[in-house]
């Protein structure tokens, strides 16, 4: 079984599972013996996916793994959340963020400059559009991108028009409520950490 006809089936597996918690699946990765699957809140909710939501998921699709066996050998399981800086890896993750400040590195390493960062204004099947600092706009094609991901800003934005002073304003923390990624252990089932980041780790033997 190929790499993406196994992906294909873990996020039909995955996906009720998600749906029935008001969750998305927001991305599913294979990397060598490592199946990572990252959950979140739908596109336009106020807040991240919580702990105790993040926990109740990992049992849940590890038990959907074990019974359905989508894939062969060993392998370990990790259900996690996208942090608050996030991967794009696909035109549906660009899509999401837009209106949100990313920063892209591009392929071609003599690209200069060969990183990019602005204002993600418009992203379709193909690129997406930045809106730079100077106040041009960038189009990047999605093929000449090496890595992407989107950028936490801790403080509030300076006003158009106005310059920022020398002195740094105070600005609100975020909040730490929800969780920057999870990850969780598990033989049979999975059991949280008491880690800010949970993730779930499972070993897996086909019969």
């Amino acid at each position: 079984m190929s790499a993406s006809s196994e992906i294909d089936r873990i996020h039909a597996l995955v996906a009720p599972i998600a749906a029935d918690l008001q969750l998305d699946v927001y991305d599913i990765e294979r990397r060598g013996g490592t199946v990572r699957i990252t959950l979140d809140t739908p596109p336009g909710s106020e807040g991240g996916i919580t702990l105790d939501s993040l926990s109740l998921a990992t049992r849940l699709v590890s038990r959907e793994l074990d019974h359905e066996d989508p894939i062969a050998g060993h392998y370990t399981l990790e259900v996690t959340s996208p942090g608050l800086e996030r991967q794009l890896r696909t035109a549906a993750h660009f899509q999401r963020e837009v209106g949100k400040t990313i920063t892209i590195r591009l392929r071609d390493p003599q690209a200069d400059p060969r990183r990019v960062q602005g204002v993600l204004t418009l992203a379709d099947d193909r690129g997406a559009t930045l809106l730079l600092d100077d106040g041009t706009e960038r189009i990047v094609l999605f093929d000449d991108v090496d890595k992407a991901r989107t950028v936490f800003e801790w403080g509030p934005k300076p006003k158009p028009g106005k310059q920022p002073s020398g002195k740094k304003a105070p600005g609100k923390k975020a909040s730490r409520k929800t969780a920057p990624a999870t990850t969780a252990t598990a033989e049979s089932s999975a059991t949280t950490t008491s880690n800010p980041t949970t993730t779930s780790n499972k070993e897996k033997q086909a019969s």
